[in-house]
């Protein structure tokens, strides 16, 4: 735990609820609130305790113990491997051993204000909840929780002075536990319980369990910004406040996270108001981001990816890392697909000697979890040279001897970039390196953004999900199974919440009406009741309920099977299925595709399936119906793995792109180049983006170039596929884009009347129409307004397979269509066929909570509403220019729009000699002989 002298935590922004104190706390005040015993284990840990060499604590340590000592709300915002874990549980472990001695330790310091409330000794019941994002997290943090309590205990028996420690008692549990080791919780219940969201909320309604959790003092939310962006932290910030609602007394929540921003706002959805409509509870920050050392460089195989080929590329690219992972003891290779990283160990053993089933292995989602199991100890044991993966071991897990991550391709955040890297380096005093290998010049520039910024501090911001009607729907059935309560008192727990802090009276009416099926004709769709509401002022004046006050309106549940239905049927994360495909007229069947990929199609979109290229049209249930065509690809096959680009970054991108432009503008390629090397880039990345830009500019001039404060379209006529493209530079990643090419689509082909193909990508989208079709695309950008932005998209949305996915995620979660009832389970697949059925019906229902929430998620969730309103303000205000350009062939900054489906280089399609013939194209342009050639500089 040591390793840090000198390092002092950084004072946060004024905006930020941070104790300056923190800054300057020495380890003699954090080793002095420990208990002998604790104390005496963390020496034997850690080494010897010299007061006047800090470092002894890390900082998230030596902020966070005094902070939750004192039973303060704290958020641990500090790197993978800095001690935030330990730093949460030490506390609370030193608190419960205190509390199990037989006596009276014969230590005379002044009790804290939670050790004057507590009686010695600890019920059978919990104290301490840990919850985790992953199972394999929880399992991990329950094995490194056994060596400080077993060390402890040792201690105290061998101390023998009279300070006996009782059993403080942990366990695991969520939806692998066994109905046996459930029933021991019951008997033998742990004080420190690790658990999921999910089964948090099984237990609130589980009659005998949630009686064991009224004692909880704390709750611990680890890698709390993989939760907070989506619904499953919105499930839990509520399960929290029913949890609270229950408890004896206050609970102390701690949240940890390497990555996270803005930590002002995730800090108020850890910890949620104090009265609905009031102020957050109070909260602290320690902001230890910065407290390890990173190493982190961009490479490239090559500083000409255009005219060098594949071959020799994918040669030097895997020499770079046979040549990375044998100079380091254990190496992770992060890929962004799972196929991407089953490929590069594939070609890693066939290519290089020295790598077998023995010392590599490979680690993502689709392999079982006895693979996955196995991989996790033989790399944590240290047994593995190399692993690849894709987004598997992105959180949490300790793995010690790792000590190199490399990144192949762009990570799209910041955030997942210093995730990823922070894997390394876990050893006392180790620098976090990290290598970032990019094989496509988009990527190249996108990751020396990525880096640089890194180095800077700058962290992606997470958007968190507010008035989620399906998540709500789940809980307050859920609080009308467990008692009947004033309903008062339900919206209240819902309100306090930090999702629902806007909750609106007319959100909650809508959300009432969709509960207790005042809708005609949802029970005869098999929809029913799923509780009552009644005021409690029966007119014969006979009061059911006398614990509560006449006139209050009391909400209960409906249905015998209610408790059943709602354990069986619960969470947010939805199922998924596998599409089989066909092609129309003879019905042949050509493979299988994942449900996520068809969020990405629309009727004309082009795709390759087992080599073959297909023209999407249709779906029914979980069939998917094709035309063969010879057309390009609009699809990749990697869209749906890889994450997005963050829009953050994007805007980042933005404006380097305009600081690389004025750089250019004074002083040329030399002048371009000097300022890259300035950046953590090696020389071949430096020439390869200076290269780019030079030919951008030379071939389209400064105009073409998309900046903070201009957007640049190029309109190329193909003449081949009698085809006009309209490429789109807008850089705020592929949700921003995705939600703006759809709502430019929509206009366009009203002005065309034509159909009009979309591909997006993170750095833009391109818009294709028949080439006797033409739209003023200036004209239609400008004719934007602010104001119906949503409206118009919500209109674009209607009637595609993408509301028809989302509405039957959302209907399983409200449970309006059950997943399994009565013994009988619904296949993702089934449930598609139900909501098919339902969701016409349900759209001319006025104000229907569940599609509400369907195009509520779709449109602030999925396509960056909010932004591309801002945006289109921003164009109306004229502080974004708009340039369109006429060409024949797309710009070098369009060649990755142009070949969309050759982006992911690891895997893609050798389309070499697509972008061969536009880079030609430009050369002859502007007439460079000399730039055929690979530069020298």
């Amino acid at each position: 735990m040591s390793g840090n002298d000198g390092l002092e935590l950084p004072v946060a922004d004024d905006d930020l609820p941070f104790d300056p104190a923190s800054a300057t706390i020495e380890d003699r005040d954090v080793f002095d609130l420990l208990e002998p015993a604790v104390q005496e284990w963390w020496l034997e840990e850690f080494g010897e305790f010299v007061p006047e060499n800090e470092g002894f604590f890390t900082p998230p340590q030596r902020g966070a113990i005094p902070k939750i000592h004192d039973g303060t709300n704290t958020l641990v915002c500090a790197p993978t491997g800095s001690g935030k874990t330990l730093s949460s549980f030490c506390a609370i472990i030193n608190e419960l051993y205190r509390r199990t001695r037989e006596s009276p330790d014969v230590d005379e310091r002044e009790p804290s204000a939670r050790e004057q409330d507590a009686s010695d000794g600890l019920e059978n019941s919990v104290y301490c909840l840990y919850v985790s994002p992953l199972k394999s997290l929880a399992n991990d943090i329950h094995r490194n929780l056994e060596v400080p309590l077993e060390g402890i205990e040792e201690i105290v028996g061998k101390r023998g002075d009279g300070a006996a420690m009782g059993e403080i008692r942990h366990a695991i549990r969520h939806g692998d536990t066994s109905s046996y080791d459930r029933q021991q919780m019951l008997e033998e219940t742990p004080h420190i319980l690790n658990t999921t969201p999910e089964t948090l909320a099984i237990l609130l309604n589980s009659p005998k369990f949630r009686e064991k959790l009224r004692t909880v003092e704390y709750v611990i939310v680890d890698e709390i910004h993989s939760l907070a962006a989506g619904k499953r932290g919105t499930h839990l910030s509520v399960s929290l406040e029913r949890l609270e609602a229950m408890a004896e007394g206050e609970i102390t929540r701690i949240g940890c996270s390497a990555t996270i921003e803005p930590l002002s706002q995730v800090a108020e959805f850890l910890v949620g108001q104090t009265e609905p409509g009031g102020d957050h509870r109070p909260y602290e920050i320690v902001d230890a981001r910065f407290a390890r050392e990173f190493d982190m460089r961009l490479e490239c195989p090559i500083d000409d990816l255009i005219n060098t080929s594949r071959e020799v590329v994918q040669q030097r690219f895997y020499r770079m890392l046979h040549e990375h992972i044998q100079a380091h003891t254990n190496t992770i290779v992060f890929t962004n697909t799972r196929s991407g990283a089953e490929r590069v160990l594939h070609n890693l053993r066939e290519g290089f000697d020295a790598y077998d089933e023995g010392n590599s292995g490979c680690h993502h989602g689709s392999l079982s979890k006895e693979v996955r199991q196995d991989i996790e100890g033989r790399l944590k044991d240290g047994d593995l040279d190399v692993v690849t993966t894709s987004t598997s071991l992105e959180l949490g897990i300790d793995m010690p001897h790792v000590d190199l991550v490399v990144q192949v391709g762009s990570p799209k955040s910041v955030a997942s970039l210093l995730q990823r890297v922070g894997r390394a380096g876990h050893r006392v005093g180790q620098t976090v390196t990290g290598r970032v290998i990019a094989l496509d010049r988009d990527e190249l520039l996108e990751c020396a953004v990525m880096l640089t910024k890194a180095e800077e501090g700058f962290v992606d911001s997470v958007s968190i999900p507010e008035n989620a009607q399906d998540v709500a729907a789940q809980h307050v059935y859920g609080m009308a199974i467990a008692d009947i309560r004033p309903e008062s008192d339900l919206k209240a727990i819902l309100r306090r919440a930090y999702p629902y802090r806007n909750y609106t009276d007319e959100e909650y009416e809508s959300l009432m009406r969709y509960l207790t099926a005042e809708y005609a004709g949802l029970e005869d769709r098999n929809v029913y009741a799923k509780i009552w509401r009644d005021g409690n002022d029966p007119p014969d004046g006979k009061h059911h309920y006398e614990e509560f006050p006449v006139g209050e309106t009391l909400i209960g549940k409906r249905g015998r099977l209610a408790r059943v239905i709602y354990m069986t049927n619960i969470g947010t994360i939805p199922d998924s299925f596998t599409c089989d495909v066909s092609t129309r007229g003879s019905n042949e069947w050509v493979g299988q595709l994942d449900e996520s990929y068809l969020d990405t199609l629309e009727k004309g979109d082009v795709f390759v399936l087992g080599g073959d290229h297909f023209e999407y049209r249709y779906r029914r249930g979980s069939k998917v119906y094709v035309d063969r065509t010879s057309a390009r690809p609009t699809v990749p096959s990697w869209y749906s793995e890889r994450l997005p680009l963050s829009y953050d970054l994007g805007r980042e991108i933005l404006e380097f792109q305009g600081e690389l432009l004025a750089h250019f503008e004074e002083g040329g390629p030399p002048r371009v180049r000097a300022w890259l090397r300035e950046f953590p880039l090696d020389d071949d990345s430096v020439r390869a983006i200076a290269r780019l830009f030079e030919h951008q500019f030379r071939y389209a001039g400064s105009e073409s170039i998309s900046t903070d404060e201009r957007l640049a379209i190029e309109v190329v006529r193909d003449r081949d596929e009698y085809e006009r493209h309209y490429y789109v530079h807008s850089l705020y990643g592929r949700q921003f884009n995705d939600g703006l090419s759809r709502l430019l689509a929509y206009r366009c082909a009203q002005e065309a009347t034509a159909n009009v193909r979309v591909a997006v990508a993170d750095n833009g989208f391109v818009l294709s129409m028949p080439l006797n079709r033409k739209v003023d695309i200036e004209g239609i950008v400008d004719d934007l307004d602010p104001d119906q932005v949503r409206e118009d998209l919500r209109a674009a949305l209607s009637g595609t397979d993408l509301l028809q996915r989302y509405f039957r995620i959302n209907a399983t979660r409200s449970l309006m269509i059950l997943k399994r009832y009565k013994g009988y389970e619904k296949s993702a697949s089934q449930q598609q066929v139900s909501s098919e059925m339902l969701l016409g019906f349900a759209e001319d229902l006025e104000n229907f909570a569940v599609i509400e929430e369907t195009y509520r998620e779709i449109l602030e969730d999925k396509l960056d509403v909010a932004e591309i309103e801002n945006f289109v303000a921003a164009l109306d205000a004229d502080d974004i220019a708009l340039e369109r350009q006429l060409l024949d062939s797309p710009t070098p900054r369009a060649f990755g729009l142009a070949t969309l489906s050759a982006s992911d280089v690891v895997l893609a399609e050798d389309e070499s000699a697509a972008l061969q013939a536009f880079h030609e194209h430009v050369l002859d342009e502007i007439g460079e002989e000399s730039l055929r050639g690979l530069s020298s500089e």
